[in-house]
């Protein structure tokens, strides 16, 4: 059961980061720029062939090799050597992987990730939904791996 529930959750990540997506690439020409909160964030309309900051641009063949390789991982980790995560670890890994494969079905369908949003605050790169959950997601892990789960980090003497 939980691992239906953890599908569902990365599915409906996916969902929102795919009709997100969907909507602006409909809404808004290439590179042009909606503001949403002036002064804070906006909507601009980007193709990235890269993955973070743009590094890595054209190699698409290694972010699906990666993903790939990512996703048997974690199906061998939770049903075959569970290690000690925690529900909410699982639950960060679910948001992490739902962005991945929501970034991963752009790049397999368009060759490039469709970006977003933009913060007019800072110069930061643009991004999107699935961004924020992977951004989100691996944060809350860490630091729920550091400061709350010692058995993740204990040596299991045989």
């Amino acid at each position: 059961m939980e691992f239906f529930c953890l599908c569902l959750f990365s599915a409906a990540i996916v969902a929102a980061d795919q009709i997100t997506k969907y909507l602006v690439v409909t809404g808004i020409p290439l590179y042009g720029q909606v503001s949403v909160l002036p002064g804070v964030v906006g909507l601009t309309y980007v193709q990235n062939t890269g993955a973070a900051f743009s590094a890595l641009q054209g190699m698409r063949w290694l972010f699906v090799l990666v993903f790939a390789v990512l996703t048997v991982l974690l199906l061998v980790e939770y049903f075959r050597k569970p290690l000690p995560f925690s529900k909410f670890e699982r639950w960060c890994i679910a948001a992490i992987y739902g962005g991945g494969l929501g970034n991963m079905i752009d790049r397999v369908r368009l060759g490039y990730v469709v970006d977003m949003i933009r913060t007019e605050f800072i110069d930061f790169p643009v991004f999107n939904v699935a961004d924020c959950f992977i951004t989100c997601g691996c944060i809350l892990l860490l630091v729920h791996l550091i400061f709350f789960n010692k058995p993740f980090w204990r040596d299991e003497k045989a």
